[in-house]
Parts: structure tokens; C-alpha cells; sequence
């Protein structure tokens, strides 16, 4: 009897012992793991979205399609810098009271934005991660390419132009497949200023983030 109660308690230990041991190897794991995530030096990131924008000071606003394309140093874990290039697409809304209305339908647009600025992750998790970004740049709007002879200011259109202060603010997730591969979700605010006054535009993007290098 006594025999088979020390055996009992001896395994119960031993049961024990090995749970914590298994917990800890897990933690750690994840440990090495999150590490190896979030120190690699370099992210690029690239995909498709959508904006809405509005065309002209009393157009309604467009929905566009959108490509972006950004690349991310990071200085340590939490805090990088980031370029990006983005390509909005498509068809502005014109007043029906407009008199060129008839002729020109839903003319074309497009605008790029080139912007730069700090990100920052504020939540490094093994499978997730949370950041925030503010960009700042310039945009080139383009606005009149589908007129059929006529100007912007006829449709009541932005001019177009090559060069325009914007700026973007926004968060993103990161779903990570991988270590050094994610996927990511990002609504972002938008301002531009073709027109002289700040044009605000909201949407979102999604795409895959490819890490590289390692922070010494």
C-alpha cells in the first residue's frame, strides 16, 4: 500500500515536472520565434486597394482602385522608415447640370502619390502584429487625359499637375504566414491638394509584406 502511494506521488511529480517543462520549451519557442520575426532590417510590401476621392471642389466623390508599393528600414523592433508609391485609378463623377456633362461621361483620372515617413509597431505577438504610420510628399494628378478637347476646369476637375503636397496616416495588421512573409491589412486617411485646399480621402489596402536582413 505505502509502495504504491510513493509510486503514485512520484509519478504525479513527475507529471507536473514535465508540464512545467513543456510550458516553459513553449514560451520559449514562441520567444525565438516572435525574435526571429521582428528583427529582420527590411520589409518590402506591395498590393491593391481602394480610395474614395473627390474629383473637383463640387464633384461627388469616385471610388478608385489603388496599387501600392512601399519598402520599411527598421532602426530596431518598434520604430522604422518608410517609402511608398501609390497609383489611384478612375472615373470622375461630373455634375449632370454640367454642360460638357453629356459629351465626356465619366472622364478617367488618376494620381500618385510618393510619400515618405515613420512607422511604428506597437504590438509584436507571434502570429500579429499592429503598427501606425505617418507619411508625407508630394502627389502628380492627372485629370485631364480623357476630355475629348476640353479642359479640367470645363468638367470642373482638379488641374492636373506634377507635383502637390499630400500626406497619409493610417494602421496596419500583419498577419504573419511566416517569419520573414505576412499578410496586411491597412485603412489609411489620405489628404491631398490638387484643388488648393486639402482634399480628404479615406480607403484601405491589403497586400504581402517580405522581411530581410537582420539588425545587428
Amino acid at each position: 500500500m505505502v509502495v504504491a502511494l510513493s509510486a503514485s506521488s512520484a509519478l504525479a511529480q513527475n507529471a507536473r515536472r514535465t508540464g512545467r517543462e513543456t510550458n516553459a520549451n513553449r514560451k520559449a519557442r514562441i520567444a525565438r520565434q516572435i525574435a526571429d520575426t521582428y528583427t529582420h532590417r527590411w520589409e518590402v510590401a506591395g498590393g491593391g486597394g481602394w480610395l474614395r476621392f473627390r474629383s473637383g471642389e463640387i464633384n461627388q466623390k469616385n471610388s478608385e482602385i489603388a496599387f501600392w508599393m512601399n519598402t520599411t528600414y527598421y532602426f530596431n523592433r518598434n520604430l522604422g522608415l518608410t517609402g511608398e508609391l501609390r497609383g489611384d485609378y478612375g472615373n470622375a463623377k461630373i455634375q449632370n447640370y454640367n454642360q460638357f456633362a453629356s459629351l465626356v461621361g465619366r472622364p478617367q483620372i488618376s494620381e500618385y502619390p510618393f510619400l515618405a515617413g515613420p512607422t511604428y509597431r506597437f504590438r509584436l505577438r507571434q502570429k500579429t502584429a499592429l503598427s501606425a504610420f505617418v507619411l508625407g510628399g508630394t502627389a502628380i494628378g492627372k485629370f485631364d487625359g480623357d476630355l475629348h478637347d476640353h479642359t479640367a476646369a470645363d468638367l470642373g476637375l482638379w488641374p492636373s499637375t506634377s507635383a502637390r503636397p499630400a500626406f497619409s496616416l493610417g494602421g496596419s495588421l500583419d498577419l504573419n504566414l511566416y517569419p520573414n512573409l505576412a499578410f496586411r491589412i491597412t485603412p489609411s486617411y489620405t489628404a491631398t491638394t490638387f484643388g488648393g485646399t486639402v482634399e480628404n480621402n479615406a480607403g484601405f489596402e491589403m497586400g504581402v509584406v517580405y522581411r530581410f536582413g537582420r539588425q545587428k
